[in-house]
């Protein structure tokens, strides 16, 4: 089990993650006609060789969906009890095909959970950035965490 306890994280702390992924066009491809999202944008060449970016977008849920999976191992893997939600999503930059894409995870806020005495709940934020040091996804996220075991706790 990699990931963190509720007690290991501290509002302020960042991890960069190990974690690379270069974004392909099969990703980008198979992610948007398996999830039905046939906009031209992201699967037609020549449309969109006349869009303000000349080029194929890479879905943004696709990029989402990369940078929420990069930061697993090093913080939820085994010690999250549930993802409680997104707050907030934004792409401030598009991706395209060939992008790689680095996230950095900045622990935003952690309280005790009101209704079970086993977790607490950790506010993430990800940032996906790009090889050009560009944000691409910034999403707040919302996890319910578990607590180091009593056996931990005490050494037994």
């Amino acid at each position: 089990m990699s990931g963190l306890y509720f007690e290991e994280f501290e509002p302020g702390q960042a991890i960069e993650h190990s974690t690379r992924r270069t974004v392909t066009e099969t990703d980008n491809v198979l992610f948007s006609t398996l999830t039905l999202n046939l906009a031209p944008l992201h699967l037609d060449a020549e449309y969109s060789k006349n869009s303000i970016h000349g080029q194929r977008l890479v879905n943004s849920l696709f990029i989402l969906g990369l940078v929420s999976g990069i930061t697993v191992p090093e913080t939820t893997q085994g010690t999250t009890l549930g993802n409680l939600g997104f707050k907030e999503i934004n792409f401030p930059k598009p991706v395209f095909h060939g992008d790689t894409i680095r996230v950095r995870t900045e622990i935003v806020d952690k309280r005790e959970s009101r209704s079970r005495d086993d977790s607490g709940i950790v506010t993430f934020r990800h940032l996906g950035i790009n090889q050009r040091d560009e944000v691409v996804c910034d999403a707040v996220r919302v996890g319910l965490m578990m607590k180091r075991p009593a056996s931990e706790q005490t050494g037994s």
